[in-house]
Order: C-alpha cells, then structure tokens, then sequence
C-alpha cells in the first residue's frame, strides 16, 4: 500500500521562522498561527465561515507574534497550517490531536480516520514544526545563548455562553518562576491576568511548554491574549509593545532573582 501523503509539493511548508538570528533571548513560537488546509483534504466538510473561528486557528496571534518579534528582536516559529488538520500543541495520543469534534462543531474531515492518515498529518506537519524548534534552540545553547521560550496564543472572549473576564492568561506547568514575575509586572500595567486561566498545561495534553521548556529547563511561559483586544492592527500593535515591555521587564528580575537561570549571553 502506498504511503499517505498530506502536502503536495507546491504548497507551503508547515513552518515559517522569523528572525532566525535574532539577538533575544526570548524565543517565540505560534502553535495555531495559521488556517490553511492542505489542498487533499479539501475543506474538511466545513463550510467557509466554520474555517474563520477560533477552532481553525489563534486569531490574531500570529500577528501579534510577528510585531513582538520584531520589537525584542526575538525568533518565531510558525505553524502556517488549521489546527483542525493536527493540533501542534497536543500529544499523539489525545483525542485533540486530530480532533472530530470542536467545541460543538462536528469536523467531517476529520471522522473514523485510519492510523495511517493521522500519522500522515503528524509526520508532514506536526514533527517538522517541533523539529525546527529542537534544532534552533539547540543551536542556540550550543553557542552560548540563552533561551526563554514564549509560547503565543490567544483565546475567545466568550466561552459556551460565559464570558472571560481576562486580559491575557498565563499558562504553566511546574516551574512558575516566570509566571510569578509576569503576573506581578502585568498587574502594575493594569492589566487582567489569569493565572492558568482559561487553561491550565498539563503533560497529558499539551505539548510545546512541557517539551520544550520544561524538559530543557529554560524559563518559560504561554501567553493567551482575548481575542477581542488583538483583532485588528491597532490592537495587536499594542499588545505586542506592551508585551515586549512587560517581558523585558520579567526578564531583568528573574536574572536579578535567579541569575542562574538565564545567564548572560556570551
């Protein structure tokens, strides 16, 4: 039996970096930046309008992403495909990971797949887009520069019915050194944080903190910015400046606080 095959040759390749050399320490990643669907699997039975909602893709967080990059200086890695064909920030074995159902939308698509064709989506997807990120990280120790992974999303303002009070929540796992810092410096901006709200990262489901910051030990955070404050220019122009503040700030006391934890580049 042939091998599946996902991607044709003249379409895009799953990741995009920005500032491959950039000089920051900080290190983005966009998991559900994009919402493009590779040409063989059509439209996944989803009438168009159901391709622009939250369940295709973080919606302005990549723009966001790539002004914050630009302002730190900082490297992105971009995920240009819907997370409706692999989610990037879940593990095989979750249901998610190829998900049949989205909130309470039914994906077609994706219904009663065989092995065959959701290992297809992880090998020509999701395994190159965190490969690149193993490899640009690795790099970067290897010659002495630190690494202090920012992971970029973004989440809608209401939720089956319930609206969500918060501005941006901060997301980890085990390690909350940076998280601490961050909640502190964005109170002092005034703004409404949610302390693993409106989710909170377990090694069950995620995928990109628990891999790539906490297995490597580097500091780490995911950022999920509301939706209604990052849909247009204006608003993603001014999260991602207040962003890079905030972090730069971070950024100094936790070296003041753990100088350990993320040294000085060489």
């Amino acid at each position: 039996m042939s091998k599946i095959v996902i991607l044709d040759h003249d379409e895009p390749h799953p990741v995009r970096v920005h500032r491959e050399d950039g000089s920051s320490p900080f290190f983005l990643t966009c998991d559900h930046a994009g919402k493009r669907i590779p040409r063989r699997l059509g439209d996944l039975g989803l009438p168009a309008q159901e391709l622009e909602r939250h369940i295709a893709w973080d919606i302005g967080a990549l723009a966001t992403s790539v002004h914050l990059s630009a302002r730190l200086d900082a490297t992105l890695v971009e995920q240009v495909y819907s997370r409706l064909v692999v989610d990037c920030n879940r593990r095989r074995h979750m249901p998610s990971f190829v998900t049949e159902i989205s909130e309470a939308t039914e994906i077609p698509g994706n219904m009663d797949l065989h092995d065959d064709h959701v290992s297809a989506r992880e090998r020509e997807i999701h395994a190159p887009y965190h490969d690149r990120i193993v490899d640009l990280m690795d790099h970067r120790a290897r010659t002495g520069r630190p690494n202090v992974l920012i992971a970029m999303h973004s989440f809608t303002p209401v939720f089956h019915g319930k609206e969500r009070p918060w501005h941006i929540g901060l997301l980890y796992n085990r390690d909350d050194r940076l998280a601490a810092i961050l909640h502190d410096v964005l109170t002092e901006h005034d703004v409404v944080v949610g302390d693993n709200e409106p989710y909170a990262i377990s090694d069950d489901s995620d995928y990109g903190i628990p891999v790539h910051g906490e297995e490597r030990g580097v500091p780490h955070i995911e950022f999920e910015i509301r939706q209604d404050l990052i849909t247009d220019s204006r608003g993603q122009q001014q999260w991602a400046a207040l962003l890079a503040e905030v972090l730069q700030q971070a950024l100094a006391r936790l070296q003041s606080c753990h100088p350990e934890t993320v040294p000085e580049a060489e």
